[in-house]
């Protein structure tokens, strides 16, 4: 089961649980299907982002662009751009998903200053898409999903060192030279603020109002950037990520819906109900019957 809820750093960033603590890397095949309507929380990380489709289609969002993923195709998200994945028909697809921290990639302080910071730090390149008609571009979805492959092995925390090397080489010699500032896209910056008090603080009472000072915009700056980059007001955002936290509780606690419903922010167990069937076409009891983990220890 995909986790409904994230793990979150003190700036609202999704702090990542790696498969071994003792190595930055995480892997994991992935469903659309395991995600409620299909859909993955919005998020972002320091870490670099790789994905592969071997089944079906996806859309992605990265900052606001969609980007249509099929099968044999990949995507890499580059360090703390929001991204998450979806399929806005409702359809299966089946992915890898391999995420690993740049640090890996900078045994000496050289590596990190000419080689790894001006690839994670070029605004030129949120992401990268991989199309396997592409050579070098295969060669580095082959890479990744040579990675998954060994990942049972003794020697996996080498292997996967030894092609994230290769994938960073093929990135510095294929892509464009950086374009390296200081200033991120100064709107994202606003929106990574307002969605990140979201996020720390959604259990609480939220305006509209509450949000858009906390990015220091009016009220309508703040419905256009989210529904710019998001698709969504910021209302609607608040009310989806409450719903997603409500689902882990759910699963796996004995919890009342009404515990539940306070708990992550709504202000009553109707209201909370209301808002579940119509974004999930069932009742908050249906989806315990489901999914509840208890009844099946």
């Amino acid at each position: 089961m995909i986790k409904t809820q994230v793990e979150l750093n003190s700036y609202a960033s999704e702090k990542i649980s790696y498969n071994d603590p003792a190595y930055p890397i995480y892997h994991c095949p992935g469903r659309l299907s395991d995600y409620p309507n299909y859909t993955a929380l919005n998020h972002w990380h320091e870490d670099l982002e790789f994905i592969v489709v071997h089944s079906g289609s996806m859309s992605y969002n990265v900052n606001g662009e969609i980007l249509t993923l099929n099968s044999g195709e990949g995507l890499i998200v580059n360090a703390r751009q929001m991204h998450y994945g979806f399929s806005p028909d409702r359809t299966e697809c089946t992915f890898l998903c391999l995420l690993l921290h740049p640090q890996l990639l900078c045994p000496l302080p050289s590596f990190k200053r000419n080689l790894i910071d001006p690839l994670i730090e070029n605004t030129a390149a949120p992401f990268v898409f991989l199309r396997p008609e592409i050579p070098w571009q295969k060669e580095i979805r082959d890479h990744i999903l040579a990675i998954e492959a060994g990942a049972d092995t003794r020697s996996a925390p080498l292997q996967a060192l030894s092609r994230m090397a290769a994938i960073g080489a093929l990135l510095v010699e294929n892509l464009p030279p950086a374009v390296v500032t200081d200033v991120e896209n100064p709107d994202l910056r606003c929106l990574k603020v307002m969605v990140g008090t979201i996020h720390l603080h959604f259990a609480q009472k939220l305006t509209l109002a509450q949000i858009a000072a906390s990015g220091a915009v009016g009220q309508s700056k703040c419905c256009k950037l989210f529904m710019r980059f998001l698709n969504q007001t910021p209302m609607a955002y608040v009310n989806q990520y409450r719903l997603y936290q409500s689902l882990e509780l759910l699963r796996d606690t004995a919890m009342s819906v009404m515990e539940i419903a306070l708990a992550v922010g709504f202000g009553s167990a109707s209201y909370y109900a209301e808002t579940f069937r119509k974004n999930f076409d069932q009742s908050p009891t249906q989806y315990r019957k489901e999914h509840n983990m208890l009844q099946d220890a």
